[in-house]
């Protein structure tokens, strides 16, 4: 089975009486280990898809099996607990407590999986190391660039080894030059540490780096083709 499959999943909302139609069939499947792009435009439907897929939303109908796991039928708190022990999250504002330094940042996910002290910080300390930030883990958010900010939300995200990696629109607020170390640090950790990455982007040059790209349009899935970059 697939790490993550989707089967008629679609999404709605109700408007002025109506149902407003967000996602309307959409069949997917990504394996482990695999880079994957989500791209279209605004209204689209693809942070739609990225909720779904990151158990931060259910859908309207449809199945979901994730690791092997129904996940459409689960409730909130079974969900709390599959996003704590199967994904990481990476956003575009970084998302970082702003009076807690670097490490105290990436330990979060920890203290919710409740994690002993001593354990939480040398992982928290291994997990920044490997974003190359070992010499900035007591820095203070606003004492770190965009760039470092955004590695120390990469760190968090994979502090607690989740297989699967959800990024939306992680360089977004960074400039060219960071953004290109940023997707080479998530290029790596696809590839060295074989984790399954998602990442949501309206970029064009940013979607090139994943192994797949897939196009959203109106709800719909227009394009999906592995990327011979």
């Amino acid at each position: 089975m697939s790490l993550i499959e989707l089967k008629d999943i679609t999404k709605s909302y109700p408007l002025d009486g109506l149902q407003l139609k967000i996602l309307k069939g959409i069949n997917l499947k990504i394996e482990q280990g695999d880079f994957v792009a989500i791209m279209g435009p605004s209204g689209s439907g693809k942070s739609t898809l990225m909720n779904i897929l990151g158990c931060l939303d259910k859908p309207t109908s449809g199945i979901y099996h994730l690791d092997g796991v129904r996940v459409d039928q689960l409730s909130s708190d079974e969900l709390a607990e599959i996003r704590n022990k199967k994904i990481g999250f990476v956003f575009q504002g970084f998302n970082l407590l702003s009076r807690t330094n670097a490490l105290e940042n990436v330990e979060l996910p920890m203290v919710y999986a409740k994690v002993p002290s001593s354990e939480r910080e040398k992982k928290a300390k291994e997990a920044l190391a490997k974003v190359g930030l070992k010499e900035r883990m007591f820095h203070m958010p606003n004492q770190l660039s965009g760039g470092q900010q955004q590695r120390v939300a990469i760190a968090r995200a994979i502090v607690n080894e989740a297989p699967i990696i959800f990024a939306d629109e992680p360089t977004g607020n960074l400039d060219t030059k960071m953004s290109v170390e940023i997707m080479n640090l998530f290029t790596k950790l696809n590839e060295e540490l074989k984790r399954t990455i998602i990442l949501v982007t309206h970029e064009d040059d940013i979607a090139h780096y994943a192994k797949r790209i897939i196009r959203i349009v109106d709800g719909e899935i227009h394009f999906d083709e592995r990327n011979d970059k």
